[in-house]
């Protein structure tokens, strides 16, 4: 028997169409590979040294009222946006603006935030891989003073206890051996005048640098098939490392006093708006929400993957790690306090200080040194780690996705290229200067410029593309619509919230500092100037758009900002509903006739076509009558 014309696929019409389709981009291998890469670039360095420091400083345990508020708020309703759009159209964080092409200037404006980013987050890694090999002695460097790099305020707080005597009144003009060590010798900043003057390469820190960048590139040289694999162990061995530092530090003596300072609630504080705000800084960051890394992940998915449920157990699984690192730093800090007979809040410091000073210091009053600084730093590297593989996918993912025929075949080649690139841009890091550009990096590549581009996502999929339309398509992949919840959270309450934290950030800036190092006005505006790049990423893409277009002008913004034909599931099984009358060859009036000959059956998901279907017909006689 003859097929009629009409209900012939695409595929079957053009018999050499599959030699002229781009490779294959590939998918996770394994059941737990997108959840255990979702995992480890939510819980990052951020865990360790931000969120302990951010909660003693905001109300202690009273901080966890706003901190979860927020994550309901703004963190899981953002977080399951990013992933539904990533695994519904399969694309990377440029070509996924296929939505809406007037906008694809927020996808140009994610990669270049995560490229800033990937820069300085794989110099951390190399100052953790130099700790690393320097706690592979009996001995820490960093213990007593008497060094090359030491001096003569150096003073080893532990000798003095030793030795009984009367502490000097003047300590608080003292410096521990650990600060020397990061300051005089890892970073060797004594000789740098300031962020004008980097000075001489560090050559230890740039073989720590090179060898960050090749540990990189290995784990990401086949892509998600690779990276997918590394994170079985790296995005759970930093469990296993932080619940024996815990345990090692809740029987320390003097713990108790740490964790009472870290959770004694505070509850005057939550009238406080400061307060309120960290709380959104640390779910907005920790999440990792408008990096693109979480899209780019989700769009490895099978189309009809849970990541409803997956939402809720990396976001509640974030926090609560957040929580228990809380109390493997701060139980370490109670013993430190108790051994120099500080209060805890002259010991408890935030980031790098934490990491590298702080930290290290407390590891050398404990038995078996060496052991337990190489455990801490192991876990650093591991934690550090999986952040910098979804940097590096995520941007390797969107060139690739919109140049297929040419870059997928040579992916490979491709991520060398971008990890070369980035470790040359890198190399200003490790000079004696370094930190100072550090800073100014993490001051300003990811501030109001990654806001503003989480902002106008939200806006662009639930106003422009249409609340409704965004429900019917997780309706389609999912087989259920997002709930009140998740609506009003995206309509308003997300986008409220940071809205406020963008004019927050605003009305209280401050001029960033390294110590009592105050940056020129030169750098802020270098510093300012590189947040808004991102920025006008979108009206540079709008511009573009719109020149692409025919027509008037209004005509032009009108065509750009509806979604190309081929938007929607990449794979023709999945394209159910009006999707399937968007395929390259299809002449079918009614789009499901077309997917069930070549697929015959019904399966639950395609009952769910045959209503979106439904609502579509009754959507367009409404409009007709």
């Amino acid at each position: 028997p003859v097929t009629p014309e009409l209900l012939v696929s695409p595929s079957s019409q053009d018999g050499d169409l599959g030699s002229q389709c781009p490779e294959d981009r590939g998918n996770w291998t394994g059941r737990l590979d997108f959840l255990l890469s979702c995992i480890g670039y939510c819980v990052g360095l951020g865990n360790v040294w931000r969120f302990p420091y951010r909660a003693y400083t905001n109300g202690g345990g009273a901080f966890l009222v706003p901190y979860f508020i927020m994550l309901a708020i703004c963190g899981i309703p953002i977080f399951f946006m990013e992933l539904s759009l990533g695994q519904f159209s399969s694309l990377g964080p440029l070509a996924v603006w296929k939505i809406s092409p007037l906008f694809k200037g927020i996808g140009m404006g994610t990669i270049l935030i995560v490229s800033l980013v990937a820069i300085y987050y794989n110099m951390i890694i190399a100052y953790v891989l130099f700790y690393l090999f320097a706690s592979l002695t009996s001995d820490l460097p960093w213990q007593h003073c008497g060094n090359w790099w030491n001096t003569d305020l150096c003073l080893d707080h532990r000798v003095i206890k030793a030795g009984n005597t009367t502490l000097p009144v003047n300590i608080s003009n003292t410096v521990s051996p650990s600060e020397e060590y990061w300051s005089r010798y890892v970073l060797h900043i004594q000789g740098s005048s300031g962020i004008g003057d980097p000075g001489r390469i560090r050559w230890n820190l740039c073989l720590c640098l090179l060898l960050s960048w090749t540990i990189v590139y290995l784990c990401i040289l086949k892509g998600v098939k690779s990276s997918g694999k590394v994170v079985y162990f790296t995005a759970t061995f930093p469990y296993l490392i932080l619940v024996m530092l815990l345990i090692r530090g809740v029987t320390l003596e003097g713990a108790w006093k740490g964790i009472r300072f870290y959770l004694t609630p505070q509850f005057d504080h939550l009238l406080s708006s400061k307060v309120w705000i960290e709380a959104a800084l640390q779910i907005f960051y920790s999440l990792g929400v408008g990096f693109g890394g979480l899209l780019t992940f989700a769009s490895y998915n099978t189309f009809h993957q849970n990541i409803y449920r997956d939402t809720f157990i990396v976001t509640l699984g974030n926090a609560i790690t957040s929580i228990l690192a809380g109390f493997a730093i701060f139980s370490v800090l109670g013993y430190m306090s108790q051994e120099l007979g500080v209060p805890v809040n002259q010991v408890a410091k935030a980031g790098p200080g934490l990491a590298f000073v702080v930290y290290p210091q407390a590891m050398t009053m404990l038995p078996l040194s060496p052991f337990w600084s190489f455990l801490f730093f192991f876990m650093l590297l591991t934690l550090g780690l999986d952040s910098q593989f979804a940097f590096m996918e995520t941007i390797v993912t969107a060139v690739t996705d919109e140049f297929p025929y040419y870059l997928r075949p040579k992916k490979a080649f491709f991520s060398a290229v971008i990890c070369v690139g980035l470790f040359l841009m890198g190399l200003i890091l490790t000079t004696e200067g370094g930190m100072y550009w550090l800073v100014l990096l993490d001051d300003y590549s990811a501030g109001f410029g990654l806001m503003v581009v989480v902002i106008t996502t939200c806006l662009v999929v639930t106003r422009v593309y249409g609340m409704k339309r965004f429900c019917r398509d997780i309706h389609m992949m999912l087989g259920f619509q997002p709930g009140p919840y998740f609506r009003a959270c995206w309509m308003v309450l997300s986008p409220a919230t940071m809205m406020a934290l963008l004019v927050y950030n605003i009305i209280k800036y401050q001029p960033s500092e390294y110590g009592s190092y105050r940056f020129p006005a030169w750098a802020e505006a270098l510093g300012i100037l590189m947040g808004l790049c991102s920025c006008l990423m979108i009206p540079a893409g709008m511009l573009m758009a719109v020149l692409q277009e025919e027509g008037t002008l209004l005509e032009r913004f009108q065509q750009a900002s509806r979604p190309t034909m081929d938007w929607g599931p990449s794979l023709e099984e999945n394209r159910t509903g009006t999707y399937v009358a968007s395929l390259a060859g299809s002449q079918s009036p009614k789009p499901l006739m077309v997917h069930m000959r070549k697929y015959g059956g019904i399966t639950s998901y395609e009952n769910t076509a045959i209503e979106v279907d439904r609502e579509i017909e009754e959507e367009e006689e409404e409009s007709m009558m």
